[in-house]
């Protein structure tokens, strides 16, 4: 964590102190690759679109305010005319507008090479989704895991047809370790009397690993080429907000770095490999929370 402060750059050569751009910046061009991003409409977001679609890939903002994303493009394409950027509305705490979203997706017979697991939410008062999930794990991890199902069978087939390999991108936290006693509360995720907001934030984060885990080894032992790995974005200065502070995007790195070829199954902090919780490694639990997220819908 020392470096994360510092900045000082980690085995792979890079570290908080990156920007954006540099962490792209190695002769990448993405023309060939199509990118869907959730919840590209702000933040994070929207700073990994503008990245990516600088690095000339098309892109896809799937984002609950239409009215945002259609922003967020606007300001894309006014840095970046020849940027190729969609958008399309999904609702992650919906199970319902999440398949509606892939049903779209589908029927526009585009590739998919990179799929980015970016939209969530924090610290929230409880609250149940439509579906009678907690809403901050419906949003950040069932949604996302329900999405990613839904449009993996798009991603074998543009991996085999191109040749090229696919990526996933689960945004987590380093607030993975700050959940309840167990980790994932699988017998009582929707119990009130029990509910603590940041508690119920760092479960979700620790299921987007889990998540993540599993995915990559199954995809393994596939033998397809699809990578999976989970992040915590990184503290990065960008230059289109240069402005507001700080915005995170250890995700295009992680996205779109030659250098990543093949890694899956792990998780990065700042562009760098990163021991997660012991929760986090516990392979037994990952499979619970696939089985628990699978029969959700």
């Amino acid at each position: 964590m020392l470096r994360l402060m510092t900045g000082k750059p980690g085995p792979r050569g890079f570290g908080s102190a990156s920007t954006a751009e540099q962490v792209t910046d190695h002769g990448i061009d993405a023309t060939n690759l199509t990118a869907m991003i959730t919840g590209g409409s702000s933040g994070i977001g929207t700073e990994t679109a503008r990245v990516l679609a600088l690095r000339n890939a098309h892109v896809v903002i799937a984002a609950r305010n239409i009215e945002a994303a259609n922003e967020a493009k606007r300001l894309i394409l006014k840095g970046n005319k020849n940027a190729r950027v969609d958008v399309l509305r999904l609702d992650m705490a919906s199970l319902k507008s999440v398949k509606a979203f892939a049903d779209v997706f589908i029927a526009l017979n585009l590739p998919l090479n990179i799929l980015i697991n970016n939209a969530g939410i924090m610290f929230c008062p409880y609250q149940l989704s439509e579906d009678g999930i907690e809403i901050q794990f419906a949003t950040n991890h069932l949604g996302h895991f329900y999405l990613t199902n839904l449009l993996l069978v798009k991603m074998k087939e543009t991996a085999n047809s191109t040749g090229m390999e696919g990526r996933i991108v689960n945004l987590s936290s380093i607030a993975h370790v700050h959940t309840y006693k167990g980790g994932i509360r699988l017998a009582n995720i929707s119990d009130k009397s029990r509910y603590n907001k940041k508690r119920a934030y760092g479960q979700s984060k620790l299921a987007n690993i889990l998540h993540d885990n599993e995915l990559s080894r199954r995809l393994k032992a596939e033998g397809v080429n699809i990578t999976a790995n989970s992040v915590h974005p990184g503290l990065i200065m960008t230059n289109l907000f240069k402005h507001s502070g700080v915005w995170m995007t250890t995700t295009c790195y992680i996205a779109l770095h030659p250098g990543l070829k093949g890694a899956t199954g792990e998780y990065f902090l700042d562009c760098n490999e990163f021991k997660p919780s012991r929760y986090a490694r516990d392979e037994v639990l990952a499979k619970r929370l696939l089985d628990f997220a699978s029969s959700a819908y």
